[in-house]
């Protein structure tokens, strides 16, 4: 596994650590905040190492090791989408968040979703390994529907 995906596990691992020993410390409010930055920190991130792949499949240069690099690290960080999206934020009306309060009655559904995003993450990433752009572009409509569908069931449109 990549060095930099276990350093970046690693990091959201003692994160997560601080958070809990440091939450019982917070109020609910303070608690709600705390998860909404760190969800926000997790999904940037993702967006982060998604830009670059979305970019190779509108015509930008094809560079396999980023696409795989960038799909294994998602596959990594989809892993923790379930735990982050685990605190019910929806009473707090002074925490701006995107999600929809339908989320909060569905963590099963939010939990097969993660799976299909690591599944679908780490298909395009065994493509990309390839060095077969093609075959690697092939795999993006299903790592990209996975994010889209989350999005689209549970996630303010703001687009």
């Amino acid at each position: 596994m990549n060095k930099i995906v276990v350093l970046f596990a690693i990091t959201m691992a003692i994160a997560s650590i601080m958070f809990t020993s440091t939450a019982q410390d917070m109020s609910p409010e303070e608690q709600a905040a705390a998860a909404v930055a760190q969800r926000k920190a997790l999904f940037q991130t993702i967006r982060y190492n998604i830009g670059p792949i979305g970019a190779m499949a509108q015509g930008a240069p094809f560079d396999a090791e980023v696409a795989e690099r960038n799909a294994r690290r998602i596959a990594v960080m989809a892993t923790m989408i379930p735990e982050m999206l685990a605190v019910d934020t929806s009473n707090f009306d002074n925490i701006e968040t995107t999600a929809l309060d339908s989320i909060w009655n569905n963590q099963g559904d939010i939990a097969e979703l993660a799976q299909a995003l690591i599944t679908n993450a780490n298909s395009f990433a065994d493509a990309a390994a390839t060095g077969d752009m093609g075959a690697t572009l092939g795999a993006f409509r299903a790592l990209g529907g996975s994010c889209g569908n989350c999005h689209d069931t549970y996630r303010v449109d703001n687009d």
